[in-house]
């Protein structure tokens, strides 16, 4: 991430104060939440991902600070709709919006957060930066609804475990990388070559999270909690796309009626782990990343592209 600094740290300095005058409210609570959100925020790996998106395609402009505002904002309300959504107390270690100050009030705080991105973009005719990232929200509700739905019978296939992963997760941050893009450029063929990279990564990405679920790495939180919440990940559709009948019916037993039993779980996830479901998804993770570096280096070599290949071995090895 050092090198990421270098390349585009003033932008970023530059960019947090501009996205701090982009949430301000027009009253004391919308202001206290704002503020909130504001000290709480992530690493704001999108929004460098746009930046960097920007300066390898051509430089940055006004226009591609609009575009990280735009994206961290729907980032933003996704998760602030998400909590509610899971009755989650927590965000990031510190009380979720919804824990502070109820549901009726998260959910018009993510509403406000949208309507902010919207605007953002219209007073500006940003319409094709609006339009890259308005697909990304309409896949992202998709992607989740299809999620919910397969979870009731647990009957996911590889190939639909994909498409979930994509519309969820991946759409943001291919969104984020195509706006960026276009933000330099103002070309489709380029934005649509930066939209692909981004979804590469975000899929490999993903597919990390799941490993941390199989304790492959120590990151200081419980395992199997994909397990306990039915969630369907690509080491446990391989361990039963590959498991005797016997094995099978068992696993999903467990996962469909005995997901909050400590021992039940892991009795699964060591079943996983033997059957080379971690394996397997490793591999597949590698070759997505793979894949989104072979598109960037059809760019020249530059500082930013070096930074940007940086953050794509950041963002899949980390280890949290």
């Amino acid at each position: 991430m050092e090198l990421v600094k270098q390349v585009i740290g003033q932008e970023l300095d530059l960019f947090e104060k501009k996205f701090s005058d982009s949430v301000k409210g027009s009253n004391p609570l919308l202001d206290r939440i704002m503020r909130f959100i504001i000290k709480r925020k992530g690493k704001q790996m999108r929004p460098m991902f746009v930046f960097l998106s920007a300066k390898i395609a051509g430089d940055i402009k006004d226009k591609t600070y609009r575009a990280a505002s735009l994206i961290e904002l729907l980032h933003t309300a996704t998760l602030v709709h998400d909590d509610v959504v899971d009755n989650a107390m927590l965000r990031r270690g510190f009380f979720s919006i919804n824990a502070l100050w109820k549901n009726k009030i998260a959910v018009l705080v993510g509403d406000y957060l949208l309507a902010k991105g919207l605007l953002l973009s219209l007073d500006n005719d940003d319409f094709e930066i609006l339009k890259i990232t308005s697909r990304a929200v309409k896949e992202m509700s998709e992607g989740e609804l299809l999620q919910m739905e397969k979870a009731r019978k647990l009957d996911i296939k590889e190939d639909i475990y994909f498409e979930i992963i994509r519309a969820k997760t991946a759409s943001l941050l291919s969104s984020a990388c195509a706006a960026g893009a276009y933000s330099a450029t103002d070309d489709l063929q380029v934005s649509e070559h930066f939209r692909l990279f981004g979804e590469k990564v975000g899929i490999a990405f993903q597919i990390k999270d799941d490993l941390f679920d199989y304790g492959q790495d120590n990151v200081g939180k419980p395992t199997g909690i994909d397990i306990k919440e039915k969630k369907m990940t690509l080491p446990l559709i391989y361990t039963l796309n590959n498991a005797d009948a016997a094995t099978k019916r068992k696993i999903i037993y467990i996962v469909k009626n005995q997901n909050t039993d400590r021992k039940k779980v892991e009795e699964v996830i060591d079943t996983v782990n033997k059957s080379g479901g971690i394996q397997y998804a490793t591999q597949k993770m590698n070759q997505y990343k793979e894949d989104a570096l072979a598109l960037l280096k059809q760019y020249p070599q530059t500082p930013a592209r070096d930074a940007m290949e940086s953050l794509v071995n950041y963002a899949i090895d980390r280890k949290y």
